[in-house]
């Protein structure tokens, strides 16, 4: 995708290598953060505007956020 800063990429194929690709196989931002080994804060703006630009999905649950791939 062209549309998509460099560490949006770096994100979007650390999801897709642990496998959230759907909201049964989501993942939080912190097993994201450790396959990308980036910064959390990083992690977390890079997953918002991702959010915001319909290529992941957020689900709110009980103790953390999980996020999904839902179009590449």
């Amino acid at each position: 995708m062209a549309d998509l800063t460099p560490i949006e990429q770096v994100i979007l194929k650390a999801m897709e290598e642990v496998g959230a690709s759907s909201e049964e196989k989501l993942k939080t931002a912190d097993d994201i953060m450790k396959k990308c080994n980036r910064p959390k804060g990083q992690v977390s703006n890079a997953l918002i505007s991702l959010v915001q630009k319909g290529v992941v999905a957020r689900k709110a649950r009980e103790k953390a956020a999980g996020y999904f791939i839902i179009k590449k």
